[in-house]
C-alpha cells in the first residue's frame, strides 16, 4: 500500500496544486493536504515531540479507504507532515485503519487501533449485527515514525455475545499495576456502552465489565475516552443516535463528558454530570492525552458523520481539518476547555476598544482571535463575519451562521450570566469559548468578508488580536 500510494502521489500534483490555491484553506489549524480528514488518533508527547495521527484518504474528500496520516510538532505552531503512515494492507485492517490511540511506557510507544474488515459472501447482511469484523491491533514504535509488526489482540468473536458488530476506537490508561482498555460499543439492542478490558502485559486482554447509563443513550458509543483530572475520572465519548432535548443535543451525533467514579476492585460504578462538550456543528471524535508537563490535552475532529449540512471545500478537492488543541481541567467541579498557551505565539497586531451601553466596537478583521471581557452584559449581538452572529438574549447564547453555513443553521446553549468569551476566527472555521472555557461553539462557516462588531446593552473590553499561520514543513521534500 506505501508503494501505491507514492505512486498515486508523484502522478497528482496538479491535485495537491488545486487544493492548496482554494481561499477557504485554514490559517491556524491543521488539514488534509488532499482529501478527507476525521478522527484525531494516537495523540502522544515522546521526548519532546507532539505526535498528532489522523484518519486520512489523500484520495479524494469523502473518506473512502481510511489510512493514518502523522503531524509531528514541539510547539503547536510549527508542523511536519509525514503524510500517511500506516495503511490497511493486511488481512486483519483490509478495509480501513481506523480509529486508535498511543500510549507510552518505558520509552516504547504502544498503538492500538481498530482493524475494520467487511465481508461480501451473502446479500443479507445487515452490517451491524452481521457482515462486519472489528478486530483490535497493536504495534509499537522506538521514534514515532517506524513501526513494529502489527498484533492482533482481538476479533469480534472475543467481545461479549451480546455485542454487534460495532466495537471500536481503543483507548487506554493505566491504573496501579494494570493496564486497561476501553472501547466503544453497541450491543444487539442497539444500546450504546463502553467496554472495558485490563491487561497485564498490553498484550493479552480480558473483559473486564461494560459502562453505560441505566436508560439507553444512543446506541453507539464511539471514541471513548477514561481519563483522570485532580483525581477524578472523566469518561468522554461520542453518543450516536440520541434525541434533540429543546436546544441540547441538536447535532446528529454528539460528543459528551461525564464524571466517573469507578471502583477497580468490584467493579461497581456511577455516571453522573452528563456535559456536551461543544455547543457547535463541527466537532467529534475528540481524544485526550497527558503531556510530558502533566497537561490533559483535547483535540477533536473539526467534522461529524452523517450530518445533513455540508463543506464546499469538497469542490477543490478536500474536506475537515482538526480544532485547536485544548488544555481540560477542573474548575469548581465543571470541566472547562481552555485555548492552549502556546497558540499566543500566533499572535500578531493587537487593537482594543471599550464599550459600553449601547455603543459597540468594530474591528475588520478575517483572521483573529478576539476576547472579550464583559462588565455587564444583559444583551447584545456581536458580528464575526457579514452575516454570521453570536448573540444573548434572555439568558440564551445563540451562533447564527445566516446564509453562510453551508447548511448549518443555529445552535445554542443556556448561560446565566455572560462574563467573557474568546473567539479564534480562521479564514473558514470558529471556535468560541464561553465564560473562560465553560461551554465551547466549534463550527465551519463559509463567509471570507470580515467583520467584527459589537453592539447591545453591555459594557466591557473587547481585545482583538490577528493571528499568523501555521508553518508546516513536507517531509517529503
Amino acid at each position: 500500500m506505501k508503494s501505491e500510494y507514492d505512486a498515486w502521489y508523484a502522478e497528482n500534483g496538479e491535485y495537491r496544486q488545486k487544493v492548496a490555491s482554494d481561499e477557504r484553506r485554514l490559517a491556524f489549524h491543521l488539514m488534509p493536504k488532499t482529501g478527507w480528514m476525521n478522527d484525531p488518533n494516537g495523540l502522544c508527547q515522546y521526548h519532546g515531540v507532539y505526535h498528532i495521527y489522523y484518519q486520512y484518504t489523500p484520495f479524494e474528500p469523502t473518506g473512502e479507504l481510511k489510512l493514518w496520516g502523522h503531524y509531528t510538532t514541539k510547539d503547536f505552531v510549527h508542523y511536519q507532515d509525514d503524510g500517511p503512515v500506516l495503511f490497511p494492507d493486511e488481512e486483519i485492517d483490509a478495509h480501513g485503519v481506523y480509529s486508535g490511540s498511543a500510549f507510552i511506557e518505558e520509552d516504547t510507544m504502544h498503538f492500538f487501533y481498530t482493524g475494520n474488515l467487511k465481508y461480501f459472501d451473502r446479500d443479507d447482511y445487515d452490517y451491524i449485527n452481521s457482515g462486519r469484523g472489528s478486530n483490535t491491533i497493536s504495534f509499537t514504535s522506538k521514534n514515532g515514525h517506524d513501526f513494529t509488526e502489527k498484533q492482533l489482540l482481538m476479533t469480534t468473536d472475543d467481545y461479549p455475545e451480546d455485542m454487534s458488530n460495532h466495537v471500536r476506537d481503543p483507548k487506554i490508561f493505566k491504573k496501579d499495576d494494570t493496564y486497561y482498555m476501553v472501547l466503544g460499543a453497541r450491543d444487539h439492542k442497539s444500546k450504546g456502552m463502553v467496554l472495558l478490558y485490563q491487561s497485564k502485559d498490553l498484550a493479552s486482554w480480558t473483559y473486564a465489565n461494560r459502562i453505560t447509563t441505566e436508560e439507553p443513550f444512543g446506541y453507539m458509543w464511539e471514541c471513548p475516552d477514561v481519563f483522570e483530572l485532580d483525581g477524578q475520572y472523566i469518561l468522554t465519548c461520542c453518543p450516536q443516535g440520541v434525541p434533540k432535548d429543546g436546544i441540547d443535543y441538536e447535532n446528529v451525533h454528539q460528543a459528551v463528558s461525564m464524571k466517573l467514579d469507578y471502583d477497580f476492585e468490584t467493579n461497581d460504578y456511577q455516571l453522573k454530570d452528563m456535559h456536551l462538550l461543544d455547543r457547535g456543528f463541527d466537532f467529534y471524535a475528540q481524544q485526550t492525552f497527558e503531556d510530558e508537563q502533566g497537561r490533559r490535552i483535547l483535540i477533536g475532529w473539526m467534522g461529524i458523520p452523517d450530518a445533513d449540512y455540508t463543506n464546499p471545500t469538497v469542490e477543490a478537492g478536500w474536506q475537515h481539518a482538526l480544532t485547536i488543541p485544548r488544555e481540560l481541567c477542573l474548575e469548581n467541579g465543571k470541566l472547562i476547555q481552555k485555548p492552549m498557551e502556546e497558540l499566543k505565539q500566533l499572535r500578531q497586531d493587537k487593537s482594543q476598544k471599550a464599550f459600553s451601553k449601547e455603543c459597540g466596537a468594530a474591528f475588520d478583521h478575517v483572521v483573529y482571535e478576539a476576547e472579550i471581557d464583559f462588565e455587564y452584559c444583559q444583551n447584545m449581538e456581536l458580528s464575526m463575519r457579514k452575516g454570521i452572529t453570536l448573540s444573548y438574549q434572555d439568558g440564551i447564547l445563540t451562533l447564527d451562521l445566516g446564509a453562510f453555513g453551508a447548511g448549518r443553521t443555529t445552535r445554542s446553549v443556556k448561560v446565566t450570566e455572560l462574563e467573557h468569551l474568546q473567539i479564534f476566527a480562521d479564514t473558514t472555521s470558529v471556535e468560541i469559548f464561553v465564560n473562560h472555557g465553560e461551554e465551547v461553539f466549534t463550527s465551519r462557516m463559509y463567509q471570507l468578508e470580515g467583520e467584527l462588531k459589537l453592539a447591545g446593552s453591555c459594557a466591557g473590553t473587547m481585545t482583538v488580536y490577528t493571528l499568523d499561520s501555521f508553518i508546516i514543513e513536507d517531509k517529503e521534500k
